[in-house]
């Protein structure tokens, strides 16, 4: 993707130790966030709406007997546990993706529209063409991803975009396409009823089926975005100087772009807009790594889920025996965070 890449920061400095620490250190922070997803995992799958003994979430994952008790841990606990990795990842990669190729730290696929246009493409297959099918759902969410990204970059005015003009075309498009959701769900019963959880976005419909369904396409969204780690770092050197180092930005551009749509219109396809996590999680990395791409993509990768699992962990236990949905607690958590990033003087360099 780019002929001959840049060196990163660390590359220059004519002494290799500083930079071998800083590699270290950056690896076992990986690992560490490895070993802090696999224990929320597994929280995920022994915490819940329903209190359920550990020996008995452990019979039921290794000795089934299909009683009421291993049904839930099998076949509502785990899939939903293994969608809110998935779409963690998904939200992690897209957010860094986008605030990378835009050089705006405000940007986040929720933020900018993206979500509220994969969900009111999605509401209206469901209103207008009787769509049921998470399958169904995917290709429209596609659509509509696409179309906003290309909208809210207009609106921006491409080249002369700034974080300001890109936050606000995004807010704006959010704002309208909310509307059009609402509208629609009061104007048709049926479609409120199949929308009034996802629409605020919910990991409580999982199933192995929806996992199965998603998987491909946020696989190869991440693994895209994952391969753009160097373009990327030359982008957020200015197109000028990308250019003299052999970036080719169009090319950068599209498949960016590409891999946001994939990785949220599956994501939003699935579980409905959870807006905040691509905005959080990539700060928080950059402040730990810096901002090689290199480094950001992977660990938000591993962050991202974190988040998103404890959120649903903590949405389960504080409105038992209901629950509050994920996207309502994300929501809770990233509305301080967004204020105190406007508020800044000087917001995180990218």
């Amino acid at each position: 993707m780019v002929d001959s890449p840049p060196e990163a920061p660390d590359a220059v400095s004519k002494d290799p130790t500083p930079s071998r620490r800083r590699n270290a250190a950056r690896w076992a922070g990986l690992l560490v966030a490895l070993g802090v997803l696999c224990l929320v995992a597994v929280a995920g799958i022994v915490v819940g709406s329903k209190e359920i003994p550990v020996d008995q979430v452990w019979h039921g994952l290794f000795h089934s007997t299909h009683n009421s008790t291993d049904v839930v841990i099998r076949e509502l606990r785990v899939p939903r546990t293994l969608l809110g990795l998935l779409v963690g990842v998904a939200l992690g990669l897209a957010g860094a993706v986008m605030q990378a190729l835009t050089r705006n730290p405000l940007a986040d696929p929720g933020l900018l529209g993206i979500n509220a246009g994969a969900s009111a493409a999605v509401v209206s297959a469901i209103g207008f063409l009787g769509v049921t099918s998470l399958t169904g759902y995917v290709w429209f969410a596609f659509l509509g991803a696409a179309v906003v990204s290309a909208a809210v970059y207009a609106l921006g005015g491409t080249r002369a975009a700034t974080p300001v003009r890109l936050a606000l075309s995004g807010t704006a498009l959010t704002a309208v396409l909310t509307g059009y959701v609402n509208a629609l769900n009061l104007v048709n019963s049926a479609t409120l009823d199949r929308m009034r959880f996802w629409t605020v976005g919910s990991l409580a419909s999982a199933t192995s089926t929806t996992v199965e369904q998603v998987l491909p396409f946020i696989a190869v969204g991440a693994v895209l975005a994952l391969g753009l780690a160097r373009p990327l770092n030359a982008v957020a050197l200015g197109d000028d100087q990308a250019t003299a180092l052999g970036a080719r930005l169009n090319r950068t551009r599209l498949l960016s772009m590409l891999a946001v749509t994939l990785l949220c219109g599956a994501a939003t396809a699935a579980c409905g807009p959870i807006v905040y996590v691509g905005l959080m999680v990539p700060h928080a990395v950059r402040a730990l790594t810096g901002p090689d791409m290199r480094w950001v993509l992977p660990y938000s990768a591993v962050l991202a889920p974190v988040l998103l699992l404890g959120s649903d962990i903590i949405g389960r236990v504080i409105a038992r025996p209901g629950e509050v949905q994920v996207g309502i607690i994300t929501a809770v958590l990233g509305g301080p965070v967004f204020i105190y990033l406007v508020r800044r003087r000087r917001m995180a360099q990218l």
